[in-house]
């Protein structure tokens, strides 16, 4: 791949973080509960929120993942199994931040139903969990993909990736 091509990539990808990063530690601002709230309010005394942040940990692994593969493109490392383990990682990073969102819309349904208006924040947490299982299956099929060029161009995988019996053989 291009140099200018990945780097553009990477520029994208890190200016996402970012953008996501600013749109959680601003949001709770703008609630309606929150109007009178101070700051330590806002931040330290909902556990709601403090679950959110941690929700959001493997989805900034995840883009981290992301930005070595582009990293390995640039360097025509892509067929390595690096990739293949970034991959993986990618696949249940996604996998990982959808159940903890359909945890938090479990929450938003049993305990905040009938008290406040939840439309917005079912929405929100759909939308996050189409999200991360349209990048779950990406990052799998691109996963098997690499795979199978590998094993095409006779690489096999680590012995840390290889499931080994206990005499020491592979079982792959």
């Amino acid at each position: 791949m291009k140099r200018g091509s990945t780097i553009f990539l990477q520029v994208v990808i890190g200016l996402l973080g970012v953008g996501v990063l600013a749109l959680l530690l601003w949001e709770p601002q703008l609630e309606g509960r929150n109007v009178h709230a101070t700051q330590f309010e806002i931040y330290f005394k909902d556990p709601f929120l403090a679950y959110i942040y941690l929700a959001f940990v493997p989805f900034f692994f995840g883009l981290y993942q992301a930005f070595k593969i582009l990293g390995y493109a640039r360097r025509n490392e892509i067929f390595s199994q690096r990739s293949v383990r970034a991959l993986r990682i990618i696949k249940y990073c996604a996998l990982t931040t959808a159940l903890f969102i359909v945890g938090a819309e479990a929450y938003i349904f049993i305990f905040v139903r009938g008290t406040d208006d939840v439309a917005g924040g079912v929405m929100m947490g759909a939308f996050i969990i189409f999200v991360s299982a349209i990048t779950a299956t990406a990052a799998a099929v691109f996963e098997r993909t690499l795979q199978k060029k590998q094993a095409a161009n006779g690489v096999r995988p680590s012995i840390c990736d290889a499931q080994v019996s206990r005499h020491g053989r592979s079982l792959i």
